[in-house]
């Protein structure tokens, strides 16, 4: 059994680990570092579901890259046990290390409903997990069977099953009323259906899976709620992601609603030398200020930098204050991206809001040869026309048009002073100035919050 001590210890091997990791490295020069994390090899969470298909086509190509930071901490491969808070010490299996500051960053593992724990036994029964030997052994399954179904239909549910078609499988996919429910209004979902329709896939929606039905040692389909049988050679169950917190539990540290670690706007836990970020620690809405089971790579990271520069003392009065969801996937070629909440979500939480939308060309002229329509939805308080939300539909541009919506909701910008925005536009990269969707939108908002 190894022992040592560090200055700083990380605990996890994804983005929040390695960026906290990279913040501490930054901020505080000198001090030792050390992550433990339980896999040498972590992959990139969001490449996940191109691994099946023509994107990646390997899990080797999705590997996270720890850069010229692997020279400048150490970096421990072991699995975690306990951590004990009172004497400051992690034990892992083959590693005792004792720290000054312990940054949690373990994650988060799938979640299975209770309708389909007793089929996780079954042979071609798989969770989409993040360990690269268990995404193999996924791999190696679907390669021998032509007939997958896939439930859920959240982001990783719909990219898997997009990916899974693009490489001739037969894909059915099992869920709610809509895809990408959860981001997106009505419209904007089902123009993404549509296209998944229109690619082969088949859309079993408006009623859930009530079980995964067994024969002997594999499963042969799923029976939806109505007692109809959906018939498959492989079942994907892609229902989500829960905090992985057992080790934190364990020591007592306190949780919050949906088993999050409980933090501060600091990334602090009430030990305020034990930090939490990512998918282990408990969120709140940007928006509504609610408790979030929202899981995001990118609102992973934003934890982990004001962790990592708060470490030793706070060095800005400002800390990390709720996601705000800001999503992006491709299907079918085309982007869509959401941020903030949805008109949907806004009148569920009875919040006077005004939509603007605006539907024009990604480039100008028209006759530019890869002009495409850009459609752009902005949500706003109708008091004040503050942005809370917005959904954009377009090519791949749409993926950065949405971090300028972001942007403007995360400091808290109004529609009139998107009336002024100036943008930066060419006729081969971007709408025209005259008509620049997202200002175009902000008009309609402007326009009915007079009436």
């Amino acid at each position: 059994m190894s022992k040592e001590h560090t200055d700083i210890l990380i605990l996890g091997g994804g983005p929040a680990a390695l960026v906290s990791a990279s913040t501490a490295l930054e901020h505080f020069t000198g001090k030792k570092i050390t992550l433990v994390k339980e896999d040498k090899y972590a992959l990139v969470p969001c490449g996940i579901p191109y691994i099946f298909g023509k994107t990646l086509g390997s899990s080797q190509k999705d590997i996270m890259p720890c850069g010229a930071m692997e020279q400048k901490i150490n970096i421990v491969v072991d699995t975690a046990m306990s951590v004990d808070i009172e004497t400051k010490t992690l034990y892992a299996k083959e590693h005792t290390i004792t720290f000054e500051k312990l940054v949690f960053a373990t994650g988060s593992v799938p979640f299975v409903h209770k309708s389909f724990e007793d089929a996780l036994h079954l042979k071609n029964v798989f969770t989409i997990e993040k360990h690269k030997e268990k995404i193999d052994a996924l791999v190696a399954a679907i390669d021998t069977k032509e007939k997958i179904i896939i439930i859920g239909t959240g982001f990783i549910g719909v990219e898997m099953a997009t990916e899974l078609c693009s490489a001739g499988k037969d894909v059915a996919i099992i869920g709610g009323k809509h895809i990408l429910a959860d981001a997106f209004d009505l419209d904007m979902a089902v123009a993404a259906e549509s296209i998944m329709k229109e690619m082969g896939i088949r859309l079993v929606l408006g009623q859930h899976a009530s079980r995964i039905i067994p024969a002997g040692d594999i499963a042969q389909g799923a029976e939806l709620c109505d007692g109809s049988i959906i018939e498959g050679e492989l079942i994907i169950l892609a229902t989500g992601y829960r905090p992985n917190t057992k080790i934190a539990k364990e020591a007592g540290l306190k949780l919050a609603r949906y088993e999050g670690i409980w933090v501060d706007e600091y990334m602090r836990t009430k030990n305020k030398d034990i930090f939490a970020v990512g998918d282990c620690c408990g969120r709140r809405d940007f928006i509504t200020r609610a408790p979030s089971k929202v899981m995001l790579a990118s609102t992973s990271a934003s934890e982990a930098r004001v962790a990592g520069s708060s470490l030793y003392g706070l060095k800005q009065l400002k800390g990390f204050n709720g996601t705000i969801a800001i999503f992006s996937t491709i299907i079918g070629g085309r982007t869509f991206a959401s941020a903030g909440v949805s008109e949907q979500r806004a009148k569920e939480e009875n919040i006077d809001c005004v939509v603007g939308f605006y539907e024009g060309l990604n480039r100008h002229p028209a006759a530019i040869p890869d002009a495409s329509k850009q459609s752009v939805k902005l949500i706003a308080l109708k008091s004040s026309g503050q942005i809370i939300g917005g959904q954009v539909v377009g090519d791949k541009e749409a993926g950065e048009v949405i971090n300028i919506i972001g942007l403007a909701i995360e400091t808290e910008l109004t529609a009139y002073k998107i009336l002024s925005l100036q943008v930066a536009t060419q006729p081969l990269l971007t709408a025209a100035p005259t008509a620049y969707p997202i200002i175009k939108a902000a008009e309609q908002i402007v326009k009915a919050s007079l009436k």
